[in-house]
């Protein structure tokens, strides 16, 4: 899945951190509520989002937990780059605190924008050597039953992510 979006000329890297940084204090409250994601790897996570997001790359990310028989999620946050009027800049946080995650497993889940798909395979090489890590391709997870609360979003200088959360029953 791949969407498109066109950021400002005028967003730069320290915007897109900006924007991550609030990802990330959302992924450390996760930590403290449920044990993870590890924190040493809330920074990677951040600046994935943020090269990404500066580029026009990034379509949407998941994070949460899914129970990996099914491969369907329990607590899902997921942002979706995006411009425009349509943008919040809100305050991290208002997670779900009381989900029953016993036997659900942390995940991370990244869709590229059209813009990525339009490169090359070389660009695109490029781009994945500059991120921290390196992801693997895998299927989304599902959500079947379940709520899903929108709202929230982060934003800096015309670009940013809107994020929904989904809490299966």
């Amino acid at each position: 899945m791949t969407g498109s979006y066109t950021r400002s000329s005028s967003f730069t890297i320290t915007d897109a951190r900006y924007v991550g940084a609030k990802i990330g204090a959302d992924l450390r409250l996760l930590n403290n509520y449920y044990g993870t994601p590890a924190l040493d790897t809330i920074d990677n996570y951040v600046e994935e989002v943020a090269l990404l997001l500066r580029d026009g790359y990034l379509d949407t990310v998941d994070y949460g937990f899914r129970d990996s028989t099914t491969h369907t999620w329990k607590l899902r946050l997921r942002y979706k780059a995006t411009t425009g009027g349509q943008l919040t800049d809100s305050r991290p946080g208002t997670l779900p605190r009381a989900a029953e995650l016993t036997g659900y497993t942390f995940y991370s889940y990244l869709t590229y924008s059209t813009a990525y798909t339009a490169l090359t395979a070389g660009e695109k090489d490029a781009v994945k050597a500059n991120l921290p890590f390196s992801r693997t391709t895998a299927d989304a997870p599902t959500a079947l039953s379940g709520t899903t609360t929108t709202g929230n979003g982060y934003a800096r200088n015309g670009a940013g992510v809107s994020r929904d959360i989904y809490l299966a029953y």
